[in-house]
């Protein structure tokens, strides 16, 4: 019995100290400053941790969902580590292209209508730029992560990630309207919630041809799509 026992609490120590190399968090609050006309929504910002020994990310099951509805993407940010599967369904009773001509992660779902829509995996790191190529003004931005570690704001700017490798590593906050803010880190850490300010003034929509290198054309307020 005191061998068994023995036996039990090594066991049980080293399972524990294990467990302490993966038990460092990161929390945090964003500020965004932002003088554009349509202020930017906190979801729209992705914050991510990169250890400086990488962990690959283990992609999701089941397809993740960006959906075209009332000729916008939703959500108009998708953070998906890479080999992720998005679906694209379309909501909207009128016709859409999804496609994207992003470096490594080009892609062309051709028309279709209102449905389930199609799939696509997305092999490569990268931001993917995601339009329509009826719809000029449509434009959705999916983030492809060689990391594990990431997460959204939520409403009130507020940030959290758990689990994380002991060890040194870079924080990333990305918003489509900024440049990355980005943060040293050496993990674990102690002490307050980081507090950070992101500095949004790029481009809401950057100019964009369609898929076929040529510029949209005009629709009337009576055409079909």
């Amino acid at each position: 019995m005191g061998y068994l026992w023995h036996k039990f609490l090594t066991f049980t120590a080293l399972s524990c100290v294990a467990a302490t190399t993966w038990a460092a968090d990161i929390s945090g609050r964003v500020s965004l400053v932002d003088s554009g006309k349509r202020p930017a929504q906190p979801s729209e910002v992705v914050v991510y941790f990169r250890p400086d020994q990488a962990v690959t990310p283990q992609p999701p099951t089941e397809a993740l969902v960006m959906r075209t509805r009332n000729k916008r993407f939703e959500p108009s940010v998708l953070a998906v580590p890479a080999g992720a599967t998005v679906r694209f369904p379309n909501t909207d009773p009128i016709l859409h292209n999804v496609f994207s001509v992003s470096k490594s992660n080009a892609f062309d779902m051709g028309l279709y209508g209102k449905g389930e829509g199609k799939s696509w995996t997305f092999t490569n790191p990268g931001l993917v730029r995601v339009y329509c190529n009826v719809h000029q003004s449509m434009v959705g931005h999916v983030l492809v992560l060689d990391t594990p570690f990431f997460s959204r704001l939520d409403a009130s700017g507020q940030f959290q990630l758990q689990d994380i490798p002991d060890g040194p590593g870079r924080l990333y906050v990305w918003h489509e309207r900024a440049r990355p803010l980005t943060r040293s880190l050496e993990l674990p850490r102690e002490g307050q919630a980081m507090e950070l300010e992101l500095v949004l003034n790029q481009r809401t929509v950057p100019k964009h041809k369609n898929k076929f290198g040529k510029s949209y054309k005009r629709r009337s307020r009576r055409g079909r799509y």
